[in-house]
């Protein structure tokens, strides 16, 4: 069996999006191309490599087979990529998506020291929403990404084919209402506030919060507006537009007159994650570097008092 290693690439983008068409996108290529790479694969191995079923295209256990081969001499060619340009010191680029909180609070404060301690390395971080992070991360556009979920979802997302998840830590979600509106805090029904939910991007982890109370009861408003960054629900909010619910990791800026943070009972909290590709047990990758990186300012964040920062009203 003689494989042609060009084509091992689009049956990795096929596992790792689950169908011809994402991984025609992924790729940037059409997909007829990626059908007629993977029929000349299949006629190389001389076995069926995928399937399609009604929920997409999987791989066969002969194509399992290969894939993971395939991924071997990935992380092999990422490990002598990293070696050349590293040599004995950390050296080269490496590119970490995650959200805003995240990087304003835990990695950017770090940027100058890293750049002090590892002149030849070169951090980059990429700011977006959650769809945009993992498409890059799957392209190989970005070493790791840190997303937020909310801890209280039955369904969680499923990873990718070859993208291991590592925790990073867990905060508390915040309640933010409008200075007065809430007398007290001890029997507050979440579901039935006496004022509306502020609309958040229904890619943020707090969106499936606001869900998640919302479905508690029956008939119910919409939410009104539609924010992004916790900067403008903070000034919604203090505008007495509405309530939204906001991790604490992100009240470490200045809260606005006007907004009380409170602490809820039944809010849950959030988990914040470092998701790469795993890079194997015996290769000092980009990837390894970031997932070290990212822990050591993850294990310096004093958490108490970005807590505290917000003010509990």
């Amino acid at each position: 069996m003689k494989l042609d290693p060009r084509r091992l690439g689009v049956l990795l983008a096929v596992a790792r999006t689950g169908g011809v068409l994402a991984a025609a996108d992924e790729l940037g290529t059409s997909p007829s191309a990626v059908s007629q790479q993977l029929a000349k694969l299949e006629r190389e191995a001389g076995h069926a490599l995928v399937t399609r079923t009604p929920r997409g295209t999987v791989l066969t256990p002969a194509g399992l087979v290969v894939a993971e081969a395939a991924e071997e001499i990935e992380r092999a060619l990422d490990g002598a990529r990293a070696r050349i340009e590293g040599g004995s010191e950390l050296a080269g680029t490496i590119r970490i998506g995650g959200f805003t909180s995240f990087l304003r609070t835990v990695l950017a404060p770090r940027l100058p020291e890293w750049a002090e301690q590892y002149p030849q390395l070169r951090v980059e971080v990429v700011e977006d929403d959650y769809p945009v992070l993992m498409r890059l991360l799957r392209r190989r556009e970005l070493h790791a990404v840190v997303v937020e979920l909310d801890t209280s979802e039955e369904h969680r997302r499923q990873l990718p084919a070859g993208i291991s998840e590592e925790p990073l830590l867990d905060e508390p979600w915040k309640l933010v209402v409008p200075t007065g509106s809430l007398l007290s805090t001890d029997h507050v029904d979440l579901g039935r506030l006496p004022l509306p939910w502020l609309g958040v991007d229904p890619t943020a982890a707090s969106a499936s919060v606001v869900s998640r109370l919302r479905a508690t009861t029956g008939p119910h408003s919409d939410p009104i507006h539609h924010y992004q960054g916790t900067s403008t629900a903070l000034a919604l909010v203090a505008a007495g537009q509405g309530a939204a619910v906001v991790p604490a990791l992100a009240l470490n800026e200045l809260v606005p007159d006007g907004v009380d943070v409170l602490d809820v009972p039944g809010l849950g909290t959030r988990r914040v994650v470092l998701r790469r590709f795993d890079s194997g047990r015996s290769l000092s990758t980009p990837e390894d570097t970031v997932a070290r990186l990212v822990r050591e300012a993850v294990a310096a964040l004093d958490l108490d008092a970005s807590s505290a920062a917000g003010g509990d009203s």
